[in-house]
């Protein structure tokens, strides 16, 4: 098992966060064999390190052709568009910028956007949800892969760092399985084959919001300051796996 910090966001990126999740994930039972705190072959571990691999890639979609710039701002887009969202509620891109050429905009701020093929199904089975297709263009349409300040977005470099990293399995949750339809075109066009993908089903509360920090979940911190025991919460939040203890 790979940890690889991803400290790229420089507006929420703080050292004391990263300690705290490797103390946490510690005290919760991950093991790792590799990491920003270990090292190992394929060091470093903490993006921020790791750009050089990033505008290498970046070149590549370039010189490719798969990627333009594109000056369109959030609310642009949303203006643009009557609300036609992605299967992961993103807003899809008009292609307002398609023809755009970085000579056109020398002087503009921009980001680099990839161009997917519209109309091909992008499909993949995934190691626990079987069989799925996304239509590029329907599903899903032209994402960012370099941010206008500067900073790779999370499409390019987890494919990057996965290629790169040699991962043979991801293991993440559902609500990312457009994501991976992306990033294989980006595996695609990098000259990378992808890794097996495994999509969990998310945790949810009692109302069946999603556990997450706007929906007021409590951190694994919270919940161990008030007590908790890691072998209680793996437990509850992996019901499969106290049935498979008391099948012993």
């Amino acid at each position: 098992m790979i940890l690889r910090n991803d400290d790229l966001d420089s507006t929420r990126y703080q050292m004391e966060f990263v300690d705290a999740m490797l103390e946490d994930l510690r005290w919760f039972g991950f093991e790792w064999g590799e990491g920003p705190d270990i090292g190992g072959r394929f060091a470093p571990y903490n993006q921020s390190e790791r750009m050089s691999f990033y505008r290498d890639a970046l070149e590549k979609l370039r010189a490719g052709n798969f990627i333009y710039p594109c000056t369109c701002s959030r609310k642009d887009i949303q203006q643009a568009v009557t609300a036609p969202h992605a299967a992961d509620d993103e807003v899809i891109y008009p292609g307002t910028c398609r023809n755009n050429s970085k000579s056109k905009i020398e002087n503009s701020k921009f980001a680099w956007r990839f161009r997917v093929p519209d109309g091909e199904t992008i499909s993949f089975t995934d190691e626990n949800l079987g069989e799925q297709k996304f239509i590029a263009g329907k599903d899903f349409g032209d994402f960012v892969v370099w941010r206008g300040d500067g900073v790779p977005a999370y499409q390019l470099s987890c494919a990057v760092d996965d290629a790169a990293m040699q991962i043979t399995e991801v293991v993440r949750g559902a609500d990312l399985l457009v994501s991976t339809a992306r990033q294989i075109l980006l595996f695609r066009a990098l000259g990378h084959a992808p890794p097996k993908f495994f999509h969990c089903e998310l945790m949810r509360d009692a109302a069946g919001e999603r556990l997450a920090k706007r929906h007021e979940a409590l951190s694994l911190r919270t919940l161990r300051g008030r007590g908790a025991k890691p072998e209680e919460l793996r437990e509850s939040f992996l019901p499969h796996a106290k049935d498979a203890k008391d099948a012993k």
